[in-house]
């Protein structure tokens, strides 16, 4: 039993029961070992809980990263997109995500907003927008798994639409992005308008 085994079976156990009951000592069950066991790799559930995400996350991670002539607003949806698709591929896997932080991934965050303040974002712009987009992101698939058990629609009034989760997604993305293009328009035309004269 190694590390990577570990946290394999954790997830597939997520996927089978949900995060609110996984514990260590179904996983040693799972594992066939005395839950002591699992304290040589992990030496806290949380420290397993932050490695389950870490693994969890390796689809949008290993994502190629935007090239230097990539345009940014492309780019922005599609980052947002690939973070969903990652999110929905694990049972609970947006409260898994939560409140953990990518230590490992930093170098590729800060990629990523390199690229957008080089294609004409204004920094504090670019690191909030970029907030933003992941916490909306992380909100829309906690409740879309939340209702992926849910009856669908049975219980609501006849006036009142069933939602669909993709489509809210893509609105709210809409406009995410809508508001980031006119901040970085409006620092266009303040750079324009304060630039050097002609004598």
């Amino acid at each position: 039993m190694n590390r990577e085994t570990v946290v394999t079976e954790a997830l597939d156990l997520l996927d089978e029961v949900g995060l609110e009951t996984v514990s260590t000592r179904r996983l040693a069950k799972r594992l066939g070992v005395e839950q002591p066991s699992l304290y040589y790799h992990f030496k806290t559930k949380k420290d397993l809980l932050a490695a389950m995400a870490e693994v969890a996350m390796a689809p949008h991670a290993d994502a190629p990263l935007p090239s230097p002539g990539a345009d940014w607003r492309e780019w922005f949806l599609e980052n947002a997109r690939s973070f969903r698709r990652t999110l929905l591929t694990r049972r609970d896997g947006a409260r898994l995500h939560a409140g953990s932080t990518p230590i490992a991934d930093l170098d590729r965050i800060r990629s990523k907003m390199a690229f957008l303040v080089r294609s004409g974002v204004p920094e504090r712009d670019a690191q909030m927008a970029m907030l933003a987009v992941g916490r909306f992101t992380v909100g829309c698939v906690l409740e879309e798994q939340a209702d992926a058990d849910s009856p669908h629609g049975e219980d609501l009034p006849d006036d009142v639409p069933v939602l669909d989760h993709e489509e809210a997604f893509e609105a709210g993305l809409a406009l995410i992005l809508g508001g980031l293009e006119r901040h970085t328009a409006a620092k266009g035309r303040r750079e324009r308008a304060s630039g050097p004269t002609s004598p």
